[in-house]
């Protein structure tokens, strides 16, 4: 066997020949644009899976609290539901995906397509960063932006567009002469 050049050593150290074909059919489910999504969301999984004993027992009540509260476990209880954590259990709670939850969008490549083009708020604030992690509190509170053309064109085919909701850019400006 010859000896493996450096690029390709280096190749063999990113690829995890193991898990590759899980790694793919996530990455394409989700529709994750850059590897290192899932990777963060893996290492968050372990990071909760691999708690210790004197650590676990220290924080087996805010642990469950924070897994729940971010939409991970269906339940405060117990410390059970935490090793069912996985990657997936992540990207469920990113915003595009939760779009489609909410059927905002038909498909997770619009879901995608909006909230990179600006058309999503969460709270206040306009959302551009399809990894962004929606928490179960914050769930409520996504929608569209005022001035967005979905919005607009979502609520007339609901038939519940009303003018005077109409963004300052879109309406006409009256001025008054004496």
């Amino acid at each position: 066997v010859r000896k493996l050049k450096f690029h390709e050593q280096k190749l063999l150290k990113q690829v995890d020949f193991l898990n590759w074909e899980h790694e793919l059919r996530v990455l394409r489910r989700y529709r994750l644009q850059r590897r290192e999504d899932y990777t963060r969301c893996n290492q968050l999984n372990r990071a909760v899976r691999d708690l210790r004993d004197p650590f676990r027992m220290r924080t087996s009540a805010a642990l469950p609290d924070k897994l729940c509260a971010l939409g991970l476990v269906p339940t405060r209880g117990s410390l059970e539901p935490c090793d069912f954590v996985r990657a997936s259990s992540f990207c469920r709670r990113r915003l595009p995906t939760l779009l489609l939850k909410l059927r905002m969008a038909q498909h997770l490549q619009a879901a995608v397509a909006f909230v990179e083009q600006g058309h999503i708020r969460v709270g206040p604030d306009v959302v551009t960063d399809p990894a962004f992690l929606v928490t179960r509190s914050m769930e409520d509170f996504v929608t569209w932006i005022d001035s967005s053309k979905i919005k607009r064109h979502v609520l007339k085919y609901n038939e519940e567009h009303d003018d005077f909701d109409l963004p300052l850019s879109t309406a006409v400006s009256y001025r008054w002469e004496n």
